[in-house]
């Protein structure tokens, strides 16, 4: 096609994924037109960032500055035995590269926090939450909120997992669905802690990829409005409804306050 941004070699490589009527030319070219930022690498982050590579998203951004152990290897598959103490921004971005020499790659290596979030995620139509910190989760929503970006949000714990979009055409944010509780401390249960079944973020981190490409492409049906909670052990799948709560789209956020672990 002659006046499509795809290349003949683009083309080709998308083929399977133009031949579906929903996608077509037109919604491969949304996706090298897009700009996605994936907020950890870690075993949510992997498969992400493998199926949004290979999709053909345009410019996809690593938010990441933890570095390899030999406890992740279990789970978070971009990585092998000669990665432990290295940096995973870098060799995320890496693999990805190799996965899909067509589309533009950006490494991100700190924290993201209350100093930094409105900076940075400004820049991106879509922003992916793939890390396993509460806090974070709401300096990211909020972030996504006042800059008017749709949040794709994915958790796992032990056999469950759990996906939905969050801010998405005026749709519940995150505080809907999880409000925080002023003053009261909270924290995350760690695979070391619990355990963690090692294909659960790899089929958690697919559907939020799925997530990404439909919202980009305007296809099928997006999961704003619904939770989709689903337990791998004994295969139940159910779906939460969660109202908008309107002041929960006017988030008082002071960029430069003080700065929270990611």
């Amino acid at each position: 096609m002659p006046d499509s941004i795809l290349s003949p070699r683009e083309i080709r490589r998308y083929s399977r994924q133009i031949m579906l009527p929903e996608i077509g030319i037109t919604g491969q070219e949304k996706l090298k037109q897009a700009r996605v930022l994936v907020i950890g690498a870690g075993g949510l982050g992997c498969p992400l960032l493998q199926y949004l590579a290979a999709a053909g998203i345009g410019t996809l951004a690593i938010a990441e500055f933890d570095t390899v152990n030999e406890t992740n290897l279990q789970r978070q598959v971009l990585y092998g035995s000669d990665d432990v103490g290295k940096l995973k921004s870098i060799i995320a971005t890496n693999r990805v590269e190799t996965i899909n020499n067509f589309i533009k790659t950006q490494r991100i290596n700190l924290k993201i926090d209350t100093s930094n979030s409105l900076r940075i995620l400004k820049d991106f139509d879509i922003i992916v939450d793939a890390t396993d910190n509460l806090m974070a989760r709401y300096i990211i929503n909020d972030s996504c909120v006042i800059l008017g970006k749709p949040m794709v949000h994915g958790a796992i714990y032990k056999y469950e997992g759990q996906v939905s979009v969050f801010n998405y055409l005026g749709g519940p944010t995150y505080r809907c669905y999880n409000p925080l509780i002023n003053g009261k401390d909270f924290m995350n249960p760690q695979p070391a802690e619990v355990g963690l079944f090692g294909v659960l973020p790899g089929i958690t981190g697919s559907l939020m990829a799925n997530e990404v490409i439909k919202i980009i492409t305007k296809t099928g049906k997006i999961l704003s409005g619904k939770v989709l909670l689903f337990n791998i052990y004994n295969y139940s799948f159910n779906s939460l409804e969660v109202a908008v709560i309107p002041e929960n789209h006017k988030i008082n956020f002071k960029p430069y306050a003080s700065s929270t672990d990611q």
